[in-house]
């Protein structure tokens, strides 16, 4: 049995999330999908706009996800190792970074391959948060 892992903060939820939920879990047999926490989010410098409560709940009723759980650290080797993962899904834009071939080594060592999935271009919380803060101004 493929168990595939993702993460992801999935504020305002996208197409581009439907993507990559849709892949991975075309690509497994189970689906576990790590939401991360309001508190975790910050060692970005940013903050979420839906709170995580909301946000696990948006993911759990994706169809193609399996299982959703609090993302409650960065370290992914724990977390495959933890949940018997054998797949763990990323965004291709961390393709040959050098944090992420680190992460392969480690991870083949557990028995876990990494798949790098399409990002999809031109669409992002971030963006999508900035889009409507201008939209916001100009019509005040």
């Amino acid at each position: 049995m493929i168990i595939g892992y993702t993460t992801g903060v999935f504020d305002l939820f996208h197409i581009g999330h439907v993507n990559l939920l849709r892949n991975a879990r075309s690509l497994c047999d189970k689906l576990i999908v790590g939401v991360t926490v309001d508190e975790l989010v910050s060692y970005k410098g940013k903050n979420p706009v839906i709170p995580f409560m909301e946000r696990i709940e948006v993911v759990r009723a994706c169809r193609y996800v399996d299982v959703a759980i609090p993302q409650l650290s960065i370290d992914k080797v724990e977390a495959v190792n933890k949940l018997n993962a054998n797949r763990l899904f990323v965004g291709d834009d961390w393709y040959k970074t050098e944090r992420w071939q680190e992460m392969e080594a480690d991870l083949q060592t557990l028995g876990c391959d990494i798949v790098y999935l399409p990002y999809t271009r031109g669409v992002s919380s971030t963006l999508i948060n900035e889009t409507l803060t201008s939209l916001r101004a100009a019509q005040e």
